[in-house]
């Protein structure tokens, strides 16, 4: 009887497994198809995917030993004004060695912008979209960045509250107040850990009213993207993928294909989010104040920002041994 009871249990956490699964890769590869800009179109495909993708219920891992490096964008749009990137991010990953680096993109960065002479880093989105921006941050690093994932103010707040919000410590009190949005984007922080919504989450991302303005900000939507990747990966939240990607999925658009995204989802999941090397850029050495007409911006020379960025990821490659024969080369610039 013992026994019988004992099997049959076994047998039925295998058929719950079993289904959860398959829910999950149903759920995975729907969201997928319903965010992606690539499938089905015309554009050349990458070396991960092919073109007219027929997707499956299975989880593919990632199968390429290129670095992959991701546009991560929130824009501050408001209904039919397009508005501005107002953050700029890259996730970059090494595949390989599973080392990820996450990077802040100042978006007062004075910089050319294809086709629109040069202006701040921000701009790229108002005038050609994630597309343009993709391009301009590209030529900026001196990297290839294959993809874009983009969200605006909606999406990030159903995201934040679809995983059942975060914790974070804020490290003062953070106020503003504007008429411009009708009051819906104001701001009002208290100092101290506290348990965040999507919309108080969005608060803390976008504070920059302060003597520090983007840098500080930009700080912290790295804290932001890391606490959230923590999440993402905890058991609670792995069993809320299917409702979490319902949830996000009308405000997220996405160049990745399909299969190309299962691949990543499957690649992230090999990162540890503690591990990664998070930083702004151009880190603060490599920062000048200048003055275009009236207005300030940040400029900095590209060739040593280029040469720095890729100082990073030879890094990635190196051993322990290594590390300890060249003590001086992980100093970072800021």
């Amino acid at each position: 009887m013992h026994k019988k009871w004992l099997w049959g249990t076994a047998l039925t956490l295998a058929l719950i497994v079993t289904g959860v699964i398959v829910y999950y890769g149903y759920s995975i590869v729907h969201f997928a198809n319903s965010i992606s800009t690539a499938a089905g179109s015309s554009s050349e495909p990458s070396s991960e995917t092919e073109t007219n993708e027929t997707p499956t219920t299975t989880i593919p891992k990632w199968d390429g030993k290129e670095r992959v490096n991701i546009l991560l964008l929130g824009g501050d749009s408001r209904g039919d004004d397009a508005g501005r990137s107002d953050s700029v991010m890259i996730a970059s990953i090494d595949p390989v060695t599973k080392k990820a680096h996450l990077f802040s993109v100042l978006r007062d960065t004075y910089v050319s912008i294809p086709g629109h002479g040069k202006s701040r880093l921000n701009a790229a989105f108002s005038y050609g979209g994630a597309q343009l921006t993709k391009e301009t941050v590209s030529n900026l690093l001196g990297i290839p960045i294959q993809h874009y994932v983009y969200t605006d103010f909606t999406g990030f707040i159903a995201l934040v509250d679809a995983v059942g919000g975060l914790d974070i410590d804020v490290e003062k009190d953070m106020y503003y107040t504007s008429k411009a949005d009708k009051h819906m984007y104001d701001i009002d922080l208290k100092k101290g850990l506290q348990h965040m919504d999507g919309k108080t989450a969005l608060q803390y991302v976008r504070f920059r009213h302060d003597a520090t303005s983007d840098f500080t900000r930009t700080e912290r939507q790295r804290i932001f993207i890391t606490e959230l990747a923590k999440k993402m990966q905890s058991t609670t939240s792995l069993f809320k993928i299917p409702d979490i990607l319902e949830a996000v999925a009308p405000y997220i658009e996405t160049d990745l294909s399909p299969t190309q995204m299962l691949k990543l989802a499957a690649l992230g999941f090999d990162i540890n989010a503690n591990e990664i090397d998070k930083q702004q850029i151009p880190p603060n050495k490599l920062l000048t104040n200048e003055l275009v007409g009236s207005a300030q911006v940040l400029g900095v020379n590209e060739a040593r920002l280029q040469a720095y960025i890729q100082d990073l990821f030879a890094q990635d490659a190196e051993t322990p041994e290594d590390d300890a024969a060249n003590p001086d080369q992980n100093k970072d610039l800021n």
